[in-house]
């Protein structure tokens, strides 16, 4: 017998809270320390928040035939925790443009966030397919930075998602002949690189 899920949308207000959260590089750092106002992190707690993350990620698998799977747990350059699952076949855990990927994320931070009563930054990859999309927009990003300083314009980028966005602002945040914001709304939602 099979069982069914009941799928249910996330609200507005909840995607608009995730956009604005996890947009900002600043606000990633301070939010990773802000157990209860100023709290640091510690080692105690990160293997909490990973046991946590982990356990969620591996009963939301459950319900994806992907066989054997193994989940790897490391701290990224911006110290939020990385869960990379790797396995056979695992292109359904990815889905079209990453979308499947994303919702896993963001299902494993909200049962994460609930659970352990703070924000702290997880990310789901899935054989390294985010390290790779990293590289992507952060090549997009120095070229954009270039044509932006060079032509003495904006560059508009594609609408991205809020890590997406996040990526770029911080590949640009030291690159003193340009700054980065982020306009629009939802899903049209883009980075521009703004020359000085």
């Amino acid at each position: 017998m099979e069982e069914e899920l009941e799928v249910t949308p996330v609200e507005e207000t909840e995607a608009v809270e995730a956009d604005t959260a996890s947009d900002a590089p600043s606000e990633a750092a301070a939010s990773a320390a802000a157990a209860d106002g100023e709290q640091e992190i510690t080692d105690e707690m990160l293997d909490n928040i990973a046991d946590t993350a982990i356990a969620a990620l591996q009963d939301i698998l459950k319900y994806f035939n992907v066989g054997e799977v193994t989940i790897d747990e490391y701290e990224g350059d911006e110290g939020e925790l990385i869960l990379d699952i790797t396995g056979d076949d695992l292109a359904v855990l990815i889905g079209r443009h990453g979308k499947t990927l994303d919702a896993l994320q963001f299902l494993v931070s909200a049962i994460t966030v609930r659970t352990i009563g703070f924000r702290y930054p997880v990310v789901i990859d899935v054989e390294g397919y985010k390290s790779r999309q990293r590289q992507k927009l952060e090549s997009i990003a120095r070229t954009s930075a270039n044509r932006a300083a060079s032509q003495h314009r904006s560059i508009k980028l594609r609408p991205m998602t809020p890590y997406e966005r996040r990526i770029v602002h911080i590949a640009l945040r030291d690159d003193d002949r340009v700054e980065t914001a982020s306009e629009g709304e939802g899903s049209a939602r883009h980075v521009v690189v703004i020359p000085l």
